[in-house]
């Protein structure tokens, strides 16, 4: 009987998706990529902290580009792995970043979040933003119970984006992701860095959207399709 239980979760992971969707905010869009955002993806993927934070390659090609947004980027949704956005602004349509849901459980009703600002957008708020978005299209209409996002150390931006949201950190995952510094030669090496875990249910987020806007930042989510 477990045998048969632990075979029927597995199906149920393997095949559950999310569906292809567009989420708009009063300032954003978060979208499935396209090849026109290849040239602006280029650009952000290989920022200097862009490269030290995240595990894309450096540098950051125009095969590398044309992969993510040809195959792997929607193959995150396809496989039932999570779903990926690139995201744009409302009125120039201009790629300021990304969002993706990943490592699902579709058993628990859970999943794992991160984002990426592109250079010549930081400072805007965008990021919160944006995954506040998602949060709320996932929690509302997708039932999700659970959020988790996973920030280095030292990247005090992304911990600022968790705690405007109203994640709760729930601990450190010691010496658990590879990282890279610049060296005196501009070259770059990895190092080791903790994990702050921080976690998002549902509940967390009542009144947040009307807090960002009473600060001067924005709503929630306008719509999706």
């Amino acid at each position: 009987m477990l045998c048969l239980y632990t075979v029927f979760s597995m199906e149920l992971r393997m095949t559950s998706t999310f569906p292809s969707i567009s989420i708009s905010t009063d300032r954003l869009v978060l979208r499935p990529f396209d090849m026109a955002d290849v040239p602006a993806y280029i650009e952000m993927m290989n920022d200097e902290l862009v490269t030290a934070w995240t595990e894309a390659p450096h540098p950051y090609t125009q095969v590398d580009a044309e992969r993510w947004v040809r195959r792997i980027a929607p193959a995150q949704r396809t496989t039932g792995d999570g779903i990926v956005f690139a995201v744009t602004e409302f009125l120039t349509q201009r790629l300021v970043g990304s969002v993706r849901l990943h490592h699902t459980d579709w058993r628990t009703l859970a999943t794992e979040a991160a984002y990426i600002t592109a250079p010549w957008a930081r400072g805007e708020g965008y990021a919160t933003e944006a995954v506040l978005a998602l949060a709320q299209w996932l929690f509302r209409d997708q039932g999700f119970e659970r959020i988790e996002l996973r920030t280095a150390a030292d990247n005090t931006a992304a911990q600022q984006v968790a705690q405007k949201l109203g994640c709760i950190s729930e601990g450190v995952l010691r010496n658990a992701r590879i990282a890279r510094i610049q060296t005196v030669d501009g070259s770059w090496t990895d190092i080791r860095t903790d994990l702050i875990v921080w976690g998002l249910l549902p509940e967390d987020l009542e009144g947040v959207a009307e807090q960002l806007a009473d600060a001067g930042g924005y709503g929630a989510y306008n719509d999706w399709n």
